[in-house]
């Protein structure tokens, strides 16, 4: 592959950019177009490692125990924003264990005198936890710094990107718009970011399909809120009544919460489709197109794992 025949990737999200550094660092000269530098959706992410209500369900578990290792490799440098964090996941009624409570060692059944009055089951479990304030930014050093380049720009058809052989689809909420794709929906979110009362575990409630979620994330000096899930709705304009509404759910289980300083109101659009897509096609003038989209809210869970996969079908298909 020549300098003019870049691979160029539409979005600079977190799936993006993880995949703009799987390619280069495996030895192709890589484009990033992008509307928003990073995503504001990723941006908007809790974010804690966890498969959330997405499938495939076997490809799913491979790339979020690759994203995992990863995660747990960067650790340790603190550019990263990525720590090991302990906490509990519980629910008002008795679930089952989720699938992936075999991938981490410390996965426990909790007693009920473990739980919040009211809760019925839960876990408690350490899981990389990622501050995306810090690691998009991290993500986007790494990849510059490896030789990639990143232009703000609007793609409106994969037929508009020239000067490439291989387009990679990261496009995000967009990214169905792009393939042609109708089985591509927002689902809103919402989190709120306020001051730490001295929070060092995390909390989430398994709330099954509710629009309504509950989940505390500590980051060092503040802690997201969350949160909400709203079905087929992608309006990103804050709302002080939704907000208000998740601090009074968390502050339920962290009362300290409920006098917490307000620091910011955080809301993206999550990319959900029945399956996520990942994988290969060719568009009608013969560039190679990889489409990498519809993670949900998984998007931080499996970027490592999606991005891994994208590189060995690029890879694969440029050399045969």
């Amino acid at each position: 592959m020549t300098a003019e025949q870049t691979i160029v990737i539409i979005g600079a999200g977190v799936s993006g950019l993880t995949t703009g550094i799987a390619l280069i660092e495996a030895g192709f000269p890589v484009r990033v177009i992008a509307e928003e530098i990073p995503g504001v959706t990723s941006l908007a992410a809790g974010a804690m490692w966890g498969p959330y209500l997405v499938e495939p369900r076997a490809r799913v578990r491979e790339w979020s125990l690759t994203s995992l290792r990863v995660f747990e490799a960067l650790v340790s440098n603190p550019a990263t924003g990525v720590r090991m964090v302990s906490g509990v996941e519980a629910a008002r009624t008795q679930m089952p264990l989720p699938d992936w409570s075999s991938l981490l060692p410390s996965f426990q059944v909790c007693q009920r005198e473990e739980l919040p009055a009211g809760f019925a089951s839960g876990y408690r479990f350490t899981v990389p936890l990622i501050d995306m304030s810090a690691y998009l930014p991290y993500l986007l050093d790494r990849f510059q710094s490896a030789g990639g380049s990143v232009e703000r720009g609007t793609i409106r058809s994969l037929d508009e990107v020239e000067g490439a052989s291989v387009i990679i689809n990261c496009a995000g909420l967009g990214g169905g718009d792009l393939a042609g794709d109708p089985d591509v929906r927002p689902i809103r979110g919402q989190h709120v970011v306020v001051s730490n009362p001295g929070i060092t575990e995390f909390f989430s409630e398994d709330t099954g399909m509710s629009s309504d979620l509950l989940c505390i994330y500590p980051h060092g000096d503040v802690v997201v809120l969350g949160g909400t899930a709203i079905d087929d709705e992608g309006d990103l304009s804050d709302d002080p009544d939704t907000a208000q509404a998740i601090v009074g759910r968390c502050a339920e289980i962290v009362p300290e919460l409920a006098t917490a300083k307000f620091i910011a109101h955080r809301v993206g659009a999550r990319p959900t489709r029945s399956e996520v897509r990942v994988e290969a096609e060719r568009n009608q003038h013969g560039a190679r197109v990889f489409h990498n989209y519809g993670h949900g809210g998984s998007g931080v869970t499996l970027s490592w794992g999606c991005a891994g996969e994208i590189a060995n079908l690029v890879s694969a298909t440029t050399t045969s």
